[in-house]
């Protein structure tokens, strides 16, 4: 049992407080039943994508895989916060256990970083699928897209728990009230006994590689793509290229965006209110998103989606 200590040493307290969205009774049953609702459609909405791939077959492609994959992840993605964050709009202590929080962190960011890794291979086959749509069969086999996901999910839940545990093992020290709706790595090192410089480096040189090296690829991928578009002598050409490229480039771009704002630098100074927005928008916001932004924007799909929904 993972203990605090007090200024005084007077008391010995366990777990933490995650603060949330403080109001009012009234406020916190609103956000209760906003939040829910958000969750039972992000898992509906993705669990959709899931079942269309599934049952039709003409969507048994590498392209669709990834993405039956990248949904089934995205569901995982936000049960790790939501349910706590719903729990705690009930709650009047708020408190989390120590194996409760740190727990919530290791399943956050590990499904976080799974998530970089598949935003990058979904870039290499649409590269592949563009830039060498002739030999796209031979190089994407089912073989190579089994192997593509499962090094998704491990490299994804091998990124992160080396410093997560070395975090576990530190002292903290007075008070343990986290100032957010998730057990995020700011926070908690700001409560330790002592400041730990080497843990914050090692956590920015992670966070950086996780985030640059999948998203320069992405962006090299692109590049890639581009010039080959641009030289399709069809504008209709043109236009159906860009549209197997426009929902998962709007994707990436709702993620990156946000994430680099935040995990750089995990002890720089943001604003409580605004660091716990922006952690919301693409915990829980791009989940509830993207069904939308790649159904409406993929004719196989929605068609795939109505055929589903019918039966």
């Amino acid at each position: 049992m993972k203990t605090f200590r007090s200024p005084s040493n007077s008391s010995t307290i366990t777990g933490f407080i995650l603060l949330g969205f403080p109001g009012p009774r009234e406020e916190q049953i609103l956000l209760f039943v906003l939040f829910f609702t958000v969750y039972l459609l992000t898992l509906m909405g993705n669990g959709s994508i899931i079942c269309a791939v599934h049952w039709d077959q003409r969507l048994h492609t590498p392209m669709y895989i990834l993405l039956a994959n990248f949904s089934f992840l995205e569901i995982w993605y936000v049960t790790s916060t939501v349910p706590n964050m719903l729990a705690n709009f009930l709650s009047d202590t708020k408190v989390i256990s120590f194996s409760g929080c740190f727990l919530q962190f290791y399943f956050f960011f590990s499904l976080g970083s799974a998530e970089c890794f598949f935003l990058a291979v979904m870039a290499f086959d649409r590269y592949l699928a563009i830039c060498r749509p002739l030999h796209y069969p031979t190089l994407m086999t089912g073989h190579l897209c089994n192997i593509l996901v499962a090094t998704c999910w491990i490299l994804g839940f091998l990124w992160f728990p080396v410093p997560i545990t070395i975090i576990s093992q530190m002292s903290f020290c007075g008070s343990r009230i986290i100032d957010h709706f998730l057990c995020d790595p700011g926070p908690l090192l700001a409560l330790t006994c002592t400041r730990a410089p080497v843990m914050e480096f090692l956590w920015m040189i992670l966070s950086s590689l996780l985030l640059f090296i999948p998203f320069l690829f992405i962006m090299g991928s692109y590049a890639l793509v581009l010039r080959a578009v641009l030289r399709v002598p069809s504008a209709a050409g043109r236009r159906k290229a860009f549209s197997t490229c426009g929902s998962h480039l709007t994707v990436v771009s709702l993620f990156y965006g946000s994430v680099m704002v935040m995990y750089l630098s995990p002890t720089s100074e943001h604003e409580a209110g605004m660091q716990k927005l922006v952690t919301l928008f693409y915990s829980v916001g791009t989940p509830f998103i993207n069904p939308v932004i790649y159904s409406l924007r993929n004719k196989d799909m929605k068609h795939a989606l109505q055929k589903f929904l019918v039966i």
